[in-house]
């Protein structure tokens, strides 16, 4: 992968995936900045170019395809579009158990937000939202590839996708404590998290597990 030295004749384990996402993360959230402040700026593409390092781009060269490759993975994220990278990924994943139960707990929420449409406006339930259907994205991402070559990055997906069910959890709690949910709709709530997270917890010990059996070692 460029950007990110590594043995070339090792598989990546999920700390090599972590860091790589993590500097594609940065990556992007500069491009991003970027785009907003020159946006309407006469000569946008060659100082955003100049300021992500892309110098043979400045010569007037087409960028699209450096663009694309680093918004590939952020694609999806869940301010936008919650199912885009849900749906670009391999045939499969749609059918997994625990996708089905995240894919469920977006629906469930939505549902919420239909019934309660003053909640469209309110931090935590933003936060509930936004960060559900991002670990749904996460999942999708991590469940789409079973190359064996590629455990590490599948761990390394389901781990972002676990940090998001935590976010969603706590702003649950968040909506209770500012009783802008019932406490039985926190209770519903909070089982389809549980049975989320407890559900991406278990994997990952699989495939944790997988690797020990093919590498050796984390």
């Amino acid at each position: 992968m460029a950007g990110y030295d590594h043995e070339p004749d090792r598989a990546w384990d999920e700390y090599d995936w972590e860091r790589f996402l993590q500097q594609q993360d940065h990556k992007t959230e500069k491009y991003m900045e970027l785009l907003e402040k020159y946006l309407d700026h006469p000569q946008r593409d060659q100082i955003i170019a100049r300021e992500m390092g892309w110098t043979q781009l400045l010569n007037g060269d087409d960028w699209t395809d450096e663009v694309d490759a680093l918004l590939a993975d952020e694609s999806s994220s869940a301010e936008d579009e919650p199912a885009a990278e849900a749906n670009s990924g391999s045939e499969g994943f749609e059918d997994h158990s625990l996708y089905r139960a995240a894919f469920a707990l977006t629906v469930w929420i939505d549902q919420l937000f239909d019934e309660h449409t003053s909640l469209q406006n309110e931090p935590s339930a933003v936060k509930l939202a936004t960060h559900s259907a991002l670990a749904s994205a996460k999942l999708a991402a991590a469940l789409s590839d079973d190359d064996v070559d590629e455990i590490g990055m599948t761990i390394a997906y389901l781990k972002r996708a676990l940090k998001a069910i935590t976010v969603s959890m706590e702003a649950a709690v968040q909506l209770l404590n500012e009783r802008l949910i019932s406490p039985r709709q926190h209770a519903v709530l909070m089982q389809r998290l549980f049975q989320v997270r407890d559900g991406i917890i278990t994997l990952m010990g699989e495939y944790r597990g997988e690797w020990l059996r093919r590498f050796g070692s984390l």
